[in-house]
């Protein structure tokens, strides 16, 4: 997913590596869609699990923004 790579992410080196880590869970989300719609079990797992840890991750990011915002 090339538009996610050129995607910048926040300034500050936590919120770097939390963004780089949401970046890399979601393209491999993308792996998992296809199995999925074939009926693969495991790859409907492996999706849930990654789309309950992009939550968090998203989590994360929105808290760091809002602690960035009152700086």
């Amino acid at each position: 997913m090339d538009y996610m790579q050129a995607m910048k992410p926040p300034c500050a080196q936590g919120s770097q590596i939390t963004y780089m880590g949401l970046l890399s869970v979601i393209e491999e989300m993308g792996k998992e869609i296809r199995p999925t719609y074939a009926g693969s079990k495991s790859a409907m797992e492996r999706l849930k699990r990654d789309i309950f840890h992009v939550r968090e991750l998203v989590r994360e990011c929105l808290a760091e923004t809002e602690r960035n915002a009152h700086m």
